[in-house]
């Protein structure tokens, strides 16, 4: 006989939900007994009820399985911590380095626009002249090949 599926959300019979409880921590102790035993694990259970009453089940001491948890998590998270401040640190110096830079590009940006001239220096404004200058011979260079190009092409389909 298959068992049928069912709809896995609260259920509002308070009767049937007891029963139901009582059933499946049975059926959840029972499997972690059987997990101790064929695999020689340690297992701890501990279910509340609605009512707040313990229930629990544990393959040794429970006392035991508990605190070695504890130990386990505290030691994992108390080793990573400082890796992972580490790595905070090393990103929010990366962040910084990275902001000083943009401003620092977004300021020689706006000197090459023609924008807050008035602070530069005639070294710094030959500096800005030469680089426009460059940038204006590539420019003319990469329109005359462009044009090249293309009357190329036209002479060849003609």
């Amino acid at each position: 006989m298959v068992r049928g599926k069912i709809e896995i959300k609260r259920i509002e019979n308070v009767t049937s939900r007891q029963v139901t409880f009582s059933k499946r921590r049975s059926g959840l102790f029972k499997k972690a007994h059987e997990l101790s035993v064929l695999c020689d694990a340690q297992v701890a259970t501990i279910v509340f009820s609605q009512s707040g009453r313990l229930y629990e089940y544990s393959s040794s001491e429970m006392e035991k399985i508990i605190e070695r948890y504890g130990k386990f998590s505290n030691d994992f998270s108390v080793a990573e911590r400082p890796q992972v401040e580490r790595y905070l640190q090393e990103l929010k110096k990366e962040m910084d380095r990275m902001v000083k830079k943009i401003d620092l590009l977004e300021v020689h940006q706006r000197k090459l626009m023609g924008q807050g001239l008035g602070s530069c220096s005639v070294a710094e404004l030959q500096e800005i002249d030469s680089q426009i200058e460059k940038s204006l011979r590539i420019v003319r260079l990469s329109y005359m090949q462009i044009n090249w190009k293309s009357l190329k092409k036209r002479r060849e389909n003609s």
